[in-house]
């Protein structure tokens, strides 16, 4: 059930898609106070309860014990001593004694205080009291994610080719870096799918331009790794470069597309091209303009893109450089003692700075709103431009659109990756610990940069990252510029990586599969252990292991030179082990605590009983697997049926739920003899359905 609460006068921030009317009278669960100050909400927890939520940001699943921020960020530095990132995901499930989720719908900056001040409480706190909350109750937290879904609308479904492996690096300069790239993976027989263009093609970083120096005939390019089954992704960034004859900026100029200053000149803040301008992405018509213009990419032959620094990222503002110039002019040439020295040093840290979110503002049906209140719709409006630029310019085909910054809403729109990770292993932990909470708000195509996108990568870190990897819907191998090379071709362990990147295409028909079904039926694709056993306490402690869909749960391993890792299996299950050169072991384990050895080039994965999953021999790229012969693999006890529904369409258009996209198959085991009842239309090879 699904109860909606209106204070004050909030801004619609077209995140919820289901009408429903507000009610009177007090929201329970929470104490609410109102003030001069804002908005307070406050809840007691109950020594056993969980916190679930909260999509994108730090530290783990159960999130008791800090305090977090919705307050979009560009901030590299993911330590566990921030409080917010990139997205603005302002969902929780509170699970135990009382069980309950709230979303908040509020764009600009709000506290989520979860046991940081009072172990037991959770004080949820922003400067204005307007805003919506939907209370939501169900029997599970699967259910209330279930509803929450519901309420906010469909997932984006990303196009197949977009399920393959991705390689990008910020420093692919020109042409021939693309070739070299695209020749090395061919001809080291490793599979991939698309190469990522970061600023570099870009014409002195000025959004839909290509440089023509470096990439003089982009769409004979196109067409040239086309034939290989090779696509590329480009870059578009939020800020559109102040320059008298580049046709986005003197249109958006001349149709005052671009958000303002309080005296109605245009906002200059400095980023990638220097001064630039930000479009009005709460403005349709400005909405509608920059949607477009992705049509001079599409026209080349581009297929897919990534929206980057769009919290909005700035590096400098005009007006923050007068500041930090005069507070410069009145400690330069005084004897500096360490308050004077670290007022002046800091001085100078004006990127991104809060201030300068109160110096614009945007259009919204003709009222002025200035951005701080709405600071966490910008990167969603963006995406959403893309979003719905497509539907027009690409009725038919589906586009491959993932962004960087976000809130609930953005997820109809198109996907996400984490953001500029560090090449650490706790970054691998936390990239294992954020997908579910991503997929509670709706983001389902996710998956963060593998390997670690700054500081230096090692073998074995890139290769333990790429074994989790190959599960997550995004899976992309990105770094930045001035850090080590990071396409696996460059390693020792290349043999090795490239028999895991070979796994993912293998795994293709399940994980694809799965990632429909979430889009498609609104459930989770990476889950909780919680979510499904409900009455095991263990589960509710372990964050380091995922149920993949409906039959497989991931355990990988995440700590440098180890050789395997302890799990919990709450049921008894078939352990896979995925080894080099295609090998495998199978084992039959019970349930219980055990150690599982997992050489470094080995890949553990975990069936549930009475289970399968489908396979398929590897392919080079996603459009040349054989979806026709699947190998299936399970755990099926002795006089027990099961089934599984493959999703299989054509991979690119919008034809999503079709009927004759759901191919059944039916397996059971009669006295110890596997028989196949049902094929879904396929040739089925049944090597180790295992009976016990």
């Amino acid at each position: 059930m699904i109860r909606k609460y209106k204070f004050g006068k909030p801004f619609e921030t077209e995140a919820v898609v289901e009408n429903i009317p507000a009610e009177r009278g007090e929201m329970p669960y929470f104490k609410t106070e109102t003030g001069e100050n804002g908005i307070v909400f406050s809840y007691i927890m109950d020594k056993q309860d969980i916190v679930y939520g909260l999509g994108e940001n730090l530290r783990g699943i159960n999130k008791r014990g800090w305090k977090y921020e919705s307050n979009c960020s560009d901030d590299p530095n993911h330590m566990e001593s921030k409080r917010s990132l990139y997205g603005a995901h302002n969902f929780i499930i509170v699970d135990g004694k009382e069980r309950f989720g709230a979303f908040i719908d509020y764009p600009g900056f709000i506290s989520f205080d979860i046991g940081y001040e009072r172990h037991d409480t959770i004080t949820i706190s922003a400067c204005s009291g307007d805003m919506y909350v939907y209370i939501i109750e169900g029997n599970s937290a699967a259910d209330i994610v279930k509803q929450f879904r519901r309420l906010i609308g469909k997932s984006y479904a990303a196009p197949l080719w977009a399920m393959g492996y991705m390689q990008s690096r910020w420093g692919y300069m020109c042409e021939n870096d693309i070739r070299e790239v695209a020749d090395n993976f061919r001809s080291n027989g490793i599979p991939i799918d698309s190469v990522c263009l970061d600023i570099d093609y870009m014409e002195r970083y000025k959004d839909f331009t290509v440089d023509k120096e470096r990439f003089p005939d982009l769409p004979r390019l196109c067409s040239e790794m086309k034939e290989k089954n090779i696509r590329f992704v480009p870059i578009i960034d939020a800020g559109v470069k102040i320059e008298d004859g580049y046709d986005v900026y003197e249109e958006g100029k001349a149709k005052g597309y671009f958000c303002k200053r309080e005296d109605g000149t245009d906002f200059v803040a400095g980023v990638w091209p220097g001064k630039t301008h930000f479009p009005d992405m709460l403005n349709a018509d400005a909405r509608k303009w920059f949607g477009d213009k992705y049509s001079l990419l599409l026209d080349a032959g581009i297929e897919g893109f990534w929206n980057d620094m769009n919290e909005p990222a700035i590096f400098y503002s005009e007006e923050g450089l007068e500041e930090a110039k005069k507070r410069y002019e009145e400690l330069i040439g005084k004897p500096l003692d360490i308050n004077g020295f670290f007022s002046l040093s800091g001085n100078f840290s004006i990127s991104n700075d809060p201030k300068d979110y109160e110096r614009f503002y945007h259009n919204v049906n003709g009222e002025k709103i200035v951005h701080s209140k709405v600071h966490n719709l910008f990167g969603y409006n963006m995406t959403r431009a893309a979003g719905e630029a497509f539907e027009r310019l690409s009725p038919h085909k589906r586009i491959l659109m993932f962004s960087r910054s976000s809130y609930i809403g953005m997820h109809r729109y198109g996907g996400i990756w984490t953001g500029d990770n560090q090449s650490w292993w706790s970054h691998l932990l936390l990239n294992i610990k954020m997908m579910p909470s991503l997929n509670m708000c709706g983001f389902i195509y996710t998956g963060a940069d593998l390997g670690g996108f700054g500081a230096d990568t090692t073998p074995d870190l890139l290769l333990r990252w790429l074994e989790f990897g190959i599960f997550t819907p995004l899976m992309r191998n990105h770094s930045a510029l001035g850090t080590r090379l990071q396409e696996p071709y460059r390693f020792d362990l290349m043999p090795q990586m490239r028999d895991v990147i070979r796994l993912r295409y293998s795994l293709l028909p399940y994980l694809y599969s799965e990632y429909m079904n979430a889009v498609l039926n609104d459930e989770m694709y990476f889950s909780p252990l919680a979510f499904e056993f409900t009455e095991d306490e263990m589960c509710r402690r372990v964050e380091d292991q995922l149920l993949l869909g409906r039959g497989a749960m991931v355990t990988p391993v995440y700590e440098q030179n180890a050789r395997g890792r302890y799990v919990y299996l709450p049921e008894e299950m078939l352990f896979v082990k995925f080894m080099a050169e295609g090998k495998r072991e199978y084992k039959v384990m019970p349930k219980g605590h055990h150690y599982i050895d997992a050489e470094l080039e080995e890949t553990p994965l975990f069936i549930r009983k009475n289970s399968f999953i489908p396979l398929v021999a590897p392919a080079m790229s996603t459009a040349e697997l054989d979806r026709d012969n699947l190998e299936i693999v399970g755990f099926i006890e002795e006089g027990h049926t099961a089934e599984y529904v493959l999703y299989e369409d054509d991979g690119f258009t919008r034809d999503y739920g079709n009927p004759e996209n759901y191919k059944k198959i039916v397996i059971s085991n009669e006295k110890g003899s596997i028989t196949v009842k049902e094929n879904g239309g396929k040739r089925l090879s049944v090597t180790a359905v295992f009976a016990e």
